[in-house]
């Protein structure tokens, strides 16, 4: 499966990462790539918690809207 992570740079230092199809998860790292590597671990368990409680899991879809 693929997600959609924002990676934002954070005004104490590090940076944020949180992902836009799962918001409950969040994680941060010293740098760019530790925070890319703390997301995956935090979609992993937000998976497995949705997995557990029975939760139907949907497709991520990109879709075209045309100016009206």
């Amino acid at each position: 499966m693929k997600f959609t992570v924002v990676l934002e740079a954070a005004e104490e230092g590090g940076y944020t990462v949180q992902c836009v199809e799962l918001p409950a998860a969040i994680s941060q790292g010293g740098t760019k790539r530790e925070a890319l590597k703390n997301i995956k671990e935090a979609i992993q368990l937000v998976l497995e918690v949705r997995r557990e409680r029975g939760a139907v899991l949907g497709e991520v879809l990109t879709v075209e809207v045309a100016h009206a």
